[in-house]
């Protein structure tokens, strides 16, 4: 059956105590995609940047936050064009400027990514590690509290592919008085986020100082770098954040809040930017 929208239909049979019956129902589409790199430096051919699993639709934003979240391009500037292949429907095509500082073997992700993953398959670890941790992030606003706990309500009504099938996860841009500014969903986490900063990126919005980023689900340390790097000053989830996504976050000045929800949150670090009495103090070592 044909995806329409990120979603696909299905029938299901509907069981529980005392009933058995058929449905229609939708599901999120989860499609491969893979990136092709086209370079100077590569001569006449194409060099594949990996592939993801994702749901389609906002491709060209995914690889251009993807490459971005990777430090292969700094600014919309760098690429030449970034198009879906009209032969191989999932295949995205970045034709990269001849200034870009680009070698093979630099370019070379190789990686095969679940709608999970984030930098699975990256190689030079380490080195990624390092190079994020010499971030800093900029912005000297503040959000009340009172506005931080109706993002996750703004953000779930703005979700139409959640709707259809409540198995998408998003990534909402807001600033400081609570206005929803842009939205990417996607069945990957990582996705979401990449789909949200491309489409910052190539509109010029970049960086994102003294914005919001809420994330529908858990905070990995990649999506901290990935926030960090699109210059966002606080990163919200409604979900848990990980120990390395609270110790990066610490360490470059990022305001990081978990569990919000009902109401609530948890900071964890760099409270100075939630306005409200009592929770200035810090939460973690700054």
């Amino acid at each position: 059956m044909p995806a329409s929208a990120g979603s696909q239909a299905v029938r299901v049979l509907r069981l529980g105590p005392g009933e058995r019956s058929e449905h229609a129902d939708r599901v999120t589409v989860e499609a491969p995609l893979e990136f092709q790199l086209h370079h100077p430096a590569f001569g006449g051919e194409a060099l594949s940047f990996g592939a993801t699993m994702r749901t389609p639709g906002d491709d060209e934003a995914l690889a251009a936050g993807l490459l971005y979240g990777e430090g292969i391009i700094d600014r919309s500037q760098d690429l030449e064009a970034i198009e879906s292949s009209t032969r191989r429907p999932n295949v995205v095509n970045v034709r990269l400027q001849a200034a870009v500082p680009l070698e093979r073997p630099a370019a070379a992700r190789q990686f095969s990514a679940g709608s999970s993953c984030g930098i699975c398959g990256t190689t030079g670890m380490d080195a990624a590690i390092a190079r994020t941790s010499l971030l800093r992030t900029a912005g000297n606003g503040k959000i009340a509290l009172t506005v931080l706990f109706g993002l996750p309500a703004r953000l779930r009504d703005s979700q139409a592919k959640f709707e259809h099938t409540g198995g998408i996860h998003a990534a909402g841009l807001f600033d400081y008085r609570g206005t929803l500014l842009a939205i990417a969903e996607d069945v990957g986490r990582h996705n979401a986020l990449d789909k949200l900063v491309g489409g910052c990126l190539l509109s010029g919005a970049l960086p994102l100082t003294d914005r919001v980023i809420l994330l529908s689900g858990r905070v990995s340390y990649e999506l901290v770098q990935k926030a960090l790097r699109a210059g966002v000053s606080v990163l919200a989830a409604i979900g848990a954040p990980s120990s390395l996504a609270v110790n990066l976050a610490g360490t470059t000045g990022l305001t990081l809040v978990g569990f919000l929800r009902d109401g609530h949150c948890n900071a964890y670090c760099h409270t100075q930017r939630l306005a409200e009495p009592g929770v200035d103090a810090a939460l973690c070592q700054t």
